[in-house]
Parts: structure tokens; C-alpha cells; sequence
């Protein structure tokens, strides 16, 4: 090996090591920082002319507000902090647990907003990550890019920021002649030359714990709607000689603040196309994804297909292989390989494998099927638990019963379970037929192996291989037609 080829492997290696040693502080440093996140959700949101506190609007099923904790629960932070001020009681019972709360009494701006939560973690170390409540698109990719990036560049405070086409009602981020940020301006304190500018605070930030706490303080309500901005902040450290970043999110519909009902459209229009996509690249086969509405906490195996118009709300789980659809409507409720669910509606139930259910069928809360069961057209059940292979095929209304294995119920039978006030148990042993528009009675009892003939209506225990019968005798009255004609 030659001189030069030598002098060239010494500087990559030099440039190796280097990397290494940056990545290596970068690592360690991420272990070190405790990050904390404010969520800002105090405001009314007059604008979505609703009784419903904005936050808790839902888009894909879920809050907003939710989408926002969840998502940055997927960071580790150590503490949440959610500032509520209109319907706080609600947002707490939505969230629960996941957030720690201080209350915004009086909505007197975001920075306001932020030294609410000052006793909590004005003390701490660390970086906290400041999230507005309505911003449920922003992904946890792009937050943590965003503190990765604050943290690379040593920075008080890094803005995540966006490139909008039409800026109009953000506030613009201004940048000195070295393309650093200089200031951010609010859309009604801009001048018209400003007001071009179309790279906008998203309102998401990363800040220096104790500096945020410490300029908060110096944040002044002498603009046009006296009001104490949080934005503001950034102008103070630049001032006191930090060093202020930002981060641009490549995505500007992530940024989508949802301020009225045309905003809260646009996100839950953006975030099913999302859940759709996540789906199909996982396997799942969706017809017509622009008619298809899945949770954002709905599972699906792979190979199942979702046909038009059919709509999977709550945590909804489907197994693998199935179809469902067209025009179903899933809530809360677990369905296994290989089943299929056709124009019907599916609540709080659970569904086993190779199982079919529709067309038209209506599976009401607390019902589970086994295995190779069907659910046939016009049929509801529930409250009630089928066994495997069991066939309820049409026009049947099955509630509060206890069916086993292998049972069929023919055409227009029912279980008579309520009496005006009570609710009453039918229970079904295993192989028992059940004749065409049969009523049963509760409380009642069918034995193993029963027989119950067509038109029956049965009040009292039938024992194992019996056959039931309760209906009057037929007899013809002739010539009768002429006189009633």
C-alpha cells in the first residue's frame, strides 16, 4: 500500500472515530435528559359551536386530546402535565391516569397557559416538549425528530415549524439574513410584508426546562389581544444570547390545528387515510378506502378483506382472512379467522372462527358466537352466548339465552325473555332443534336432544330428547269461508 493510500485510511478512520464519539455523547445524553411534555387544552373553542369541550371532539373515534397524550406517552417522558380550563372535570375522566393537571382559570394566552404548570416542573432538569390539545396528527416520528434535533443542535428552544401554501391565521416565523429564527410574529400583530412569509409556528415546541420557566416570566401581554403569547419565549432567549433552532416537519398536514368543524373534517379525513394506508401495508385489503372508517385503536390480521362503506369503530380486534362488508358497522368487539360479517351491525360482542353473520343481521352488546356458527338474515341477538355449529339461519330474535353446540333454530322463532320489568334466562342445551316461529318463554329450560315442533309456544321445561308441542288442535270448519265472505 502506497503513501497515499495510507494517508487516506488514517482520515477516514479519524473521521470514524469522530462520528462515533458525537453519536456516542448523543446516546448518552439521551439517556440523561428527563423530558417532560405540556399539553395545552384550557381553551373553549367558541368556534366549534358545540356543548362539547374542543379537545374531546373526536377524530377516528378517539379525542383529540387523547391522540396527543398517546402520542407522546411513545417518547418515555417522564411527567405529562395537560392544562384544562373549560370542561377540565371531562378531560380529566377522559385521560385518567396518563396526565398529571393544573387548571388555566382565565384564558389570558398560551404562555399564560404554560406557567400553570410551573409548581409541577419549574424545578426540574430537563427538556419539555410544549403540544397544543388540538393537534391530533402530529406523529410521534416528527416529535421525536423534533427533540433529536433540539438536543443536536444544544438549543434553549427549537420550534417545530411547516412550509404552508396558505399561511393565513398562523403566526409567521421570521429568519435573520444567516437563516437563523429571529422571530415569530402572530398573524394579527404581522405586517402585510410578514404576512407573505409562509414557513408558520405550528405551536409546538422544545424547550430548556428551567429557561422556559425563567422567561416565562419576562413574556409581556402588549399586543393585539393582550394576551401573554408563548411564542414570545423565543424572542426573550434570543435576546439573553441562547441559541433558538428550529425543526421543519416535512409534512404540513401533520401540523393541522382543529379549530372549527371544517378543521375537525379535514383531520379526521387525514387521519383515516392514514389508519387505511397503515392497514393495507400490513396486509389488509381495503376496496374503497374512501368509504371505509377504521379506529385508530382497531386491529385487523392480514388477508381479511373491508368492502365498501363498512365502518370498525373502538378497539375493535379481526382476525385474519375474514370479509367484512359491505356496509357493516364493528364497535368494540373481537372477530376470528375466517368470519364473515355481511350489512350487519356488530356491538360489544365477541365472534369465533369461521363463523357468518348477515346479511342484515344485529349483534347487540354482551353476545358471543363460538365457531362455525351462522347468523342469518334478520336475525338479532342479545346479551347471549351461542355454542359451536349452532345455525340461527333467519327472522329470529334470540336475548338473554345460553344456546349450546350444534343447535338449530328454525325461521321466526324468538326467545320471549322480557315481561315489562324483568329480563329472564333461555337455556338451550346442546342439539336441540328448535321448529319455524316457536316462541320460548323464559325463564325456560330445553333439555339435550329436544324436539320443538313448529308453532310452539313453550313455557315450562322440555326434558333431553323430548319433543315439545304447545299449540292448539287444527280443525276445519267446512263451507265456514262462504259465510265470512
Amino acid at each position: 500500500m502506497d503513501l497515499s493510500s495510507l494517508e487516506t485510511l488514517k482520515n477516514h478512520l479519524i473521521y470514524y472515530i469522530v462520528i462515533r464519539e458525537y453519536e456516542q455523547k448523543l446516546e448518552d445524553s439521551k439517556i440523561m435528559t428527563n423530558i417532560f411534555a405540556v399539553i395545552l387544552a384550557a381553551g373553549q373553542g367558541t368556534r366549534m359551536k358545540s356543548k362539547l369541550y374542543k379537545v374531546l371532539h373526536p377524530v377516528c373515534g378517539k379525542p383529540m386530546v387523547e391522540h396527543v397524550v398517546e402520542n407522546i406517552q411513545t417518547l418515555d417522558v417522564n411527567r405529562i402535565v395537560t392544562v384544562v380550563g373549560h370542561g377540565a372535570e371531562k378531560v380529566k375522566e377522559q385521560l385518567g391516569e396518563k396526565s398529571e393537571y393544573v387548571l388555566q382559570e382565565e384564558q389570558l394566552g398560551t404562555a399564560h397557559a404554560v406557567i400553570q404548570a410551573e409548581n409541577i416542573l419549574g424545578a426540574l432538569e430537563g427538556t419539555t416538549l410544549v403540544v397544543c390539545g388540538d393537534t391530533p396528527l402530529i406523529q410521534p416520528e416528527t416529535m421525536k425528530a423534533l427533540f433529536e434535533h433540539h438536543q443536536a443542535q444544544n438549543a434553549k428552544a427549537t420550534i417545530l415549524t411547516a412550509v404552508a401554501e396558505n399561511p393565513t391565521g398562523y403566526g409567521r416565523v421570521l429568519r435573520d439574513a444567516n437563516s437563523q429564527v429571529a422571530q415569530i410574529v402572530e398573524q394579527k400583530d404581522a405586517t402585510e410584508e410578514q404576512q407573505l412569509v409562509k414557513e408558520i409556528n405550528t405551536g409546538t415546541y422544545c424547550f430548556d426546562n428551567k429557561a422556559l420557566f425563567e422567561a416565562l416570566k419576562l413574556v409581556k401581554n402588549e399586543n393585539a389581544q393582550g394576551e401573554y403569547y408563548l411564542p414570545d419565549v423565543i424572542e426573550i432567549l434570543q435576546k439573553q444570547g441562547e441559541i433558538v433552532s428550529a425543526y421543519i416537519c416535512d409534512n404540513f398536514d401533520e401540523t393541522l390545528g382543529v379549530n372549527d368543524r371544517v378543521a375537525l373534517a379535514q383531520a379526521e379525513e387525514l387521519m383515516r387515510a392514514r389508519i387505511n394506508e397503515k392497514h393495507m401495508r400490513n396486509g389488509v385489503s381495503i376496496i374503497n378506502p374512501l368509504s371505509t372508517h377504521i379506529s385508530a385503536d382497531a386491529q385487523i390480521g392480514r388477508d381479511t378483506v373491508i368492502k365498501p362503506g363498512t365502518i370498525i369503530e373502538g378497539k375493535t380486534i379481526i382476525g385474519e382472512d375474514c370479509i367484512i362488508g359491505p356496509n357493516s358497522n364493528i364497535v368494540n368487539s373481537r372477530i376470528g379467522d375466517r368470519t364473515t360479517v355481511q350489512n350487519s351491525v356488530v356491538t360489544d360482542s365477541s365472534i369465533g372462527e369461521d363463523t357468518a353473520v348477515g346479511p342484515f343481521a344485529h349483534l347487540r352488546p354482551d353476545s358471543q358466537l363460538g365457531n362455525h356458527v351462522k347468523i342469518g338474515n334478520f336475525v338479532e341477538v342479545k346479551k347471549s352466548t351461542l355454542g359451536d355449529d349452532t345455525k340461527v339461519s333467519h327472522l329470529s330474535y334470540i336475548g338473554d339465552a345460553e344456546v349450546g353446540s350444534n343447535v338449530n333454530i328454525g325461521c321466526g322463532s324468538i326467545t320471549v325473555n322480557y315481561d315489562g320489568k324483568n329480563k329472564f334466562k333461555t337455556v338451550i342445551e346442546d342439539n336441540v332443534f328448535v321448529g319455524c316461529n316457536s316462541n320460548l318463554v323464559a325463564p325456560v329450560k330445553l333439555g339435550a336432544g329436544s324436539f320443538i315442533a313448529a308453532g310452539s309456544t313453550i313455557t315450562k321445561e322440555v326434558p333431553e330428547d323430548a319433543l315439545g308441542i304447545a299449540r292448539s288442535r287444527q280443525e276445519n270448519k267446512i263451507d265456514y269461508a262462504k259465510k265470512l265472505k
